[in-house]
């Protein structure tokens, strides 16, 4: 299986879709990367995806975003809160943390009853994906929000300049020490055959990608998709990656690579244009990045460098023997949308919720307007030549349809499938030909108390752990040197008292 791709059963024939007998209006704030409002960006005008959803339930969605000078949707959402008249629902970007504080103060309306009665598709896929409405929960039990819930397994993997190892007779790297021969060669051994020495060995469009490499002397570097996240070690307890003694070995082997120019020396600077000019300059060698976007720089730079051929590979195995992908699609988001406290029919909104989960929603909510942007062949959503051939990025054209935004919905990796190139095909069925993928923490609801104690230590551990990181790939100080002194710090600033209250909640939540 490539994804959880198979659609909920409808709770409704056809004709049932609708959820009022009469057109009900009902307010939103929708604030996320892409719009700052429930609307198209620039003109104003209703969604498409939103006029069809009208038209199956009844139910229309008026914009009321607060902060739409701002794209911060963190402060956004703290203004709309401070404002304290919200509308029925309030959706978008990083709303989990919000809602969870709260939800249980009674700005928000707990959802665990309304789902088990009005809302069956909801239900479905709760019963179908067990631990993932405990992952969203307060620290109350309930729980506050529909969240925008991934599909598919993969998202990042390792690729390899194909082509510079048949120019220079090389097997693709099975293990750690292979990667170093291989790496070494692509410095050494002129693999774009320029005549200079200027090749750049490892590389990577976000500079947290370097830590990727900690994972080959059995490290980590994060427990979910968000960069530099807790996780659940062996023993079933929450600890941090940059504590622990194999981070100390594997980051002064990374520091050791750096030194030796087996990393892009501007790996911390060169941004996300590294992956752009590095392939079309016919420089870099190897990267940790997402299958369907890098895997279309083949045909990309078709013309442009003779032979071109960056392509994924299996993770090679550890200083320990262990192959494993750090990175995967996260189950759930913590974006989606959640009822105020000001909304005068709760269950009303909460089968408008329903809605997006059941077939016709989910379609919907995937893929924009039948007809419009897709139609359905041999009973599978195909999207439009017109669409898959466009200059425009599939998601982004689906942004401007209203599908694919930061609602509560389940999406459908079809949806990507679809635009992924052949040879990210290939390479994520070589993936799935092994058991790479480890599991992830989904994060904890903490209580007043509990985020008391982690607001005041813990940004200021996170930024201490990040720059003494950085000096030490960079050569200033020495990680196994400095180790000791360094997890004095740690715990000087609080670190077990955050590793604690994490444990705590998480025993809490998770049982």
């Amino acid at each position: 299986m490539l994804g959880t791709t198979a659609l909920t059963a409808p709770a409704f024939a056809d004709d049932h879709l609708r959820i009022v007998d009469d057109p009900v209006e009902l307010t939103i704030h929708m604030h996320w990367p892409r719009a700052q409002g429930y609307e198209v960006p620039k003109t104003g005008e209703p969604y498409p995806v939103e006029l069809k959803a009208r038209e199956l339930t009844g139910v229309s969605l008026e914009d009321a975003t607060a902060g739409k000078n701002s794209t911060d949707s963190l402060e956004a959402m703290n203004l709309l809160i401070a404002q304290g008249n919200m509308p029925d629902i309030v959706g978008g970007h990083l709303i989990k943390q919000p809602v969870n504080e709260y939800g249980p103060q009674g700005a928000f309306v707990p959802l665990n009853d309304l789902v088990e009665e009005h809302a069956p598709n909801i239900k479905a896929f709760w019963d179908s994906h067990p631990g993932l409405k405990e992952a969203i929960s307060a620290y109350d039990g309930n729980y506050y929000y529909i969240p925008y819930l991934p599909d598919g397994k993969y998202g990042r993997a390792w690729f390899i300049r194909q082509d510079w190892l048949d120019v220079l007779g090389l097997e693709q790297p099975q293990n750690v020490d292979e990667l170093y021969d291989v790496l070494v060669a692509f410095r050494d051994q002129d693999p774009n055959g320029n005549g200079v020495k200027d090749e750049i060995p490892y590389f990577a469009r976000q500079w947290e990608e370097v830590n990727r490499l900690l994972t080959l002397w059995d490290a980590r570097s994060s427990g979910s998709d968000t960069y530099h996240d807790f996780y659940v070690n062996d023993e079933g307890k929450l600890v941090h990656p940059y504590a622990q003694d194999a981070y100390r070995t594997a980051l002064s082997n990374v520091a050791k690579w750096y030194a030796e120019g087996l990393i892009d020396p501007e790996i911390y600077t060169r941004g996300s244009s590294s992956r752009d000019y590095l392939l079309g300059e016919n420089l870099g060698g190897m990267t940790h990045d997402w299958f369907a976007s890098t895997s279309g720089y083949n045909s990309a730079l078709a013309d442009a460098v003779e032979g071109f051929n960056f392509i994924p590979f299996l993770p090679p195995e550890s200083a320990g023997g262990v192959r494993m992908e750090e990175h995967r699609r996260i189950p759930i988001k913590p974006d989606g949308w959640a009822i105020s406290y000001t909304a005068e029919d709760p269950v009303t909104v909460v089968k408008y919720f329903d809605f997006w989960f059941s077939e016709e929603g989910r379609l919907l909510s995937n893929f924009g307007v039948e007809g419009k942007t897709w139609d359905m062949i041999d009973g599978e959503p195909i999207f439009k030549p017109e669409v898959l051939n466009s200059d425009s990025p599939i998601n982004s054209q689906m942004y401007l349809e209203g599908a694919q935004i930061q609602r509560g919905y389940w999406q459908d990796y079809r949806y990507e499938w679809q635009w992924t190139s052949e040879a990210a095909r290939k390479g994520i069925e070589l993936y799935d030909t092994e058991d790479l993928l480890i599991e992830q923490f989904l994060g904890v609801a903490l209580n007043k108390e509990e985020q008391t104690v982690y607001d005041r230590y813990w940004p200021s551990i996170r930024t201490y752990m990040l720059e003494r990181q950085q000096a030490w790939v960079l050569g200033s100080g020495d990680v196994v040197s400095d180790w000791d002194a360094y997890i004095e710090t740690l715990n000087d600033m609080g670190y077990e008292e955050v590793i604690e209250i994490l444990n705590t909640a998480y025993a809490r939540q998770y049982g």
